[in-house]
Order: C-alpha cells, then sequence, then structure tokens
C-alpha cells in the first residue's frame, strides 16, 4: 500500500470530534462513526434525540453498539504509530538500550536486556503500544462507560429531587389548609395551639426544603465532578503511551474516591404533631366491632396508574405487578347512611395496608378501583425497604410519619367528611375535602401479609 493509500486509510480511523484515532467506535443511523465517549460528551449529557456531528442528522436510538471492526482497526493504527524513542527518560540507564516493553509486576518501562535479568525474567511482559492499548480498551473504557452510567443515575436522582421539591411545596400548602380546617372544629381555646402548630410547620417544612435545596446542590456539584472525572479519564485514553501508563494510578485513586462520595437522595418527612383532646372528642362517636371477623382473600395492585383489589380466585386480566395472594380484605360490619362514626384498625403487623370506606354496593363486586366515586383510603405501602403513605382520589403522597400503631377512621357522613388518624400520636394523617355522600358508606381494611 502506498504512502496515500496509507494515509487516506488512517484518515477513516479518525474521530472526527476528537481527531484522534477512534477509542470505542459506535457508527450512527446515518453511517457515520465517532467515538462512543466524543459522542457522550457532546451530545447534550447523552439524552435522545441525539444530532450526528458530521451531518447533523438526528437519530431517536437512546444507545448504540460498538462497531467491532473499526475497534480493533483502530486499535492496530495506535499500535503501529510511531513512538517518541528520543526521549531521555526512555533510555535504560543500565543497558544504555530504549525502553521498549512494560513490566505488568513492577508497573514501569524496562529494557530488552531487563526483561531477561534475573529481576523480570518470570514476569510479563509486553511492547508498550500494545500494553497502553489493554489498558485503554480493557481498564480507561469500562471506567468511563461506569462513570457515564453513576452520571446518567445522579441525574435522575437530580430530576426527583427536584420533583420532590415542588410536590412538597404544594403538599405543604394543602396540609396547612386541612390543619386549619381540622382546627375550625374544635373549640376556640385551640386557637393557640393551631398557631404554634402552623409555625412548627413552617419552621419544619423550611428545613425541608433547605436540606431538598442543598441536596440538589450537592447532587448538581457531583454531577459536575463526575463529567470532569469522565473528561480526565477521556483525555488520559489520549496521552502519550508512556505518560498513560505512569499517570493511570493516580486516575483510578481519584475515579474510586469520587465513586465513594456518591450523594443520596432525601426522603422528607413532617413530624406528626399532637393535637389536642382530638381523640377524646372523636371517641365519643366511637363504634365498637367496626369491622366484621370474616376475611376474603384478595390481590392488590398498587402501581402508579393502576389501583385496585380483586377478590377471590377471580384475577384474570389482573395486573402483572400484583404484591401476592397472601392478602386478606374484612369488611365493616355495618354500613353508614348518617351521622358521625369513629373506629380504631390496628396496623402494627403489617407494611402494606388499604384502610378506609367505600361505597357499599361495591362489596358485592370482584374488584374495588380506588378512584371510583366515594372510596376513600389511606394506603401504605413498602417497596424497596422503603415505606409510602398515601391516598386516594387522587392519589397524593402523605409526607408525615407512617402510623405504626391503631389508626383511627373518622366519618362525618351529615358534612360528607373522612379523616384519619395517628392513635399513638393523636395526631392527623389526612383529612378527605368535604363532599357529598349518596351512597351508604362501608368500613374497608386490606392487609398484606409481611
Amino acid at each position: 500500500m502506498d504512502s496515500d493509500a496509507l494515509r487516506v486509510f488512517q484518515n477513516e480511523l479518525i474521530c472526527c470530534i476528537c481527531m484522534n484515532y477512534f477509542i470505542d467506535p459506535v457508527t450512527i443511523d446515518c453511517g457515520h462513526s465517532s467515538c462512543r465517549p466524543c459522542l457522550c460528551l457532546c451530545s447534550e449529557e447523552g439524552r435522545a434525540p441525539m444530532h450526528c456531528p458530521m451531518c447533523r442528522k438526528i437519530s431517536e436510538k437512546p444507545n448504540f453498539n460498538t462497531n467491532v471492526a473499526l475497534k480493533k482497526l483502530a486499535s492496530l493504527a495506535r499500535q503501529t504509530r510511531l513512538q517518541n524513542i528520543n526521549n531521555p527518560d526512555n533510555i535504560c540507564v543500565l543497558h544504555e538500550e530504549t525502553k521498549e516493553l512494560f513490566c505488568e509486576a513492577d508497573k514501569r518501562l524496562i529494557c530488552g536486556p531487563c526483561a531477561e535479568s534475573p529481576e523480570h525474567m518470570a514476569h510479563s511482559h509486553s511492547p508498550i503500544g500494545w500494553a497502553a492499548e489493554e489498558c485503554r480498551v480493557w481498564k480507561l473504557i469500562k471506567e468511563m462507560d461506569y462513570l457515564w452510567k453513576i452520571n446518567q443515575e445522579i441525574q435522575n436522582n437530580l430530576n426527583q429531587e427536584t420533583s420532590k421539591f415542588f410536590s412538597l411545596v404544594d403538599y405543604v400548602s394543602l396540609r396547612e389548609v386541612i390543619i386549619t380546617i381540622q382546627y375550625q372544629k374544635m373549640h376556640l381555646f385551640l386557637d393557640e395551639e393551631e398557631q404554634l402548630h402552623l409555625q412548627a410547620l413552617e419552621r419544619e417544612a423550611k428545613e425541608l426544603f433547605q436540606q431538598l435545596k442543598d441536596s440538589q446542590v450537592r447532587m448538581t456539584q457531583h454531577l459536575e465532578g463526575m463529567k470532569d472525572m469522565y473528561r480526565e479519564l477521556w483525555e488520559a485514553c489520549h496521552m502519550p503511551d508512556v505518560e498513560l501508563l505512569q499517570d493511570v494510578g493516580n486516575v483510578y485513586a481519584r475515579t474510586d474516591l469520587a465513586q465513594m462520595q456518591k450523594p443520596q437522595p432525601v426522603n422528607p418527612e413532617l413530624t406528626s404533631w399532637c393535637i389536642t383532646g382530638v381523640l377524646d372528642m372523636l371517641n365519643n362517636f366511637r363504634v365498637d366491632n367496626a369491622l366484621s371477623t370474616e376475611m376474603t382473600p384478595c390481590y392488590i395492585s398498587l402501581s402508579e396508574h393502576v389501583r385496585h383489589v380483586i377478590f377471590g380466585d377471580d384475577h384474570l386480566g389482573a395486573p402483572m405487578d400484583l404484591q401476592g395472594v397472601e392478602s386478606f380484605a374484612v369488611w365493616g360490619a355495618q354500613a353508614f347512611t348518617s351521622g358521625k362514626h369513629y373506629w380504631e384498625v390496628d396496623v402494627t403487623h403489617s407494611s402494606n395496608w388499604i384502610l378506609g370506606v367505600c361505597r357499599d354496593s361495591r362489596t358485592a363486586d370482584t374488584s374495588i378501583v380506588f378512584d371510583s366515586d366515594e372510596t376513600f383510603f389511606s394506603i401504605s405501602s413498602k417497596r424497596s425497604n422503603h415505606y409510602s403513605l398515601s391516598t386516594n382520589s387522587p392519589p397524593l403522597i402523605q409526607y408525615v410519619q407512617r402510623p405504626q400503631g391503631r389508626v383511627g377512621v373518622f366519618l362525618d357522613y351529615d358534612n360528607g367528611s373522612v379523616s384519619f388518624f395517628d392513635v399513638s400520636k393523636g395526631s392527623l394523617i389526612y383529612d378527605f375535602p368535604p363532599s357529598s355522600f349518596s351512597s351508604p358508606l362501608r368500613p374497608f381494611f386490606c392487609f398484606g401479609c409481611t
């Protein structure tokens, strides 16, 4: 192959972004190829749609497979390029010969006679170009892939923290409203306690907002640090072989340290403050044995978009995320059509439970849909060792401590009100906005074995 043809062939192995031989090359839909790290660094954090750096054509694919043939050719081109052999540091002081080999055991450059000496005879040696290429392909590229995945994970966590912040803002505003309504139901002498409660909520919410803001800052800073580390690895890939092998140990140490310092997400939770006298007032309307002793096997679906309970063995067409058959439903001993009624349920021994009231006509059906009319539930669920407390219609996360003992349910049928209380704390969990009931309402409790 003449020199012109060889030059043209070598140019085909050069990335249009970094202008170096390809490192982990990928081929885009349009047919052009680039280094995967280069694409990641210049494609707006790797989010789709991705533009080809040469023709600007959009590719909808989020990921690309390595072009193995191009990768091998680029690797060969790197290994056959001329090395800087005139560097005095590359001359062995003992034998006055060029250091052309890399000792795997001692991690340093040696000459041919050194390799045959007793000190290195039992060690594994390889040419500098080959050793550097092995370091690039099998070590640095893998580290870069891992760092990029961590970057994406932190970016997702940052987006979640931002979402939590705005969700918590709305939730705190809503909680202020329901707390105010709850205090309005009580005697006027509780006005002072109401104000103290709201002030405590405001202070605690301010601290949680600050924690989320600080978490956002930490994640943003760490994300930038990881990007810098990624770029440093990218730059290391293009170092001369000698510099690469001499500095790679320091690069690994900094990479490991950055990975160990990955920030963790914040789980915001408000303190459940006691409301003086509320349980004494509710006990005036206490219903003994509000729930029947008869239990019905059921399947629970608590996915984000589908929430319902399927009873008995008729579970054909049920969602794939059912939490198992070891769940049971208990209906109320009676349905209510008027008046005020209060009862308590022990949830100590269950992580997943559904508690509240629903329209009595639904009890004969094979399932209950949470977003149906006149269903008012408090829902506890456990996923990946994380507990979540929520309510339905519409689904709403409750940023308060999950009750560990008994939960009280207060139904004020005439005023269209359903409220939930943490009995051990004497605190409010949630108070549904007033509505107008038109059907008999029956207590309902569904729990899963833990």
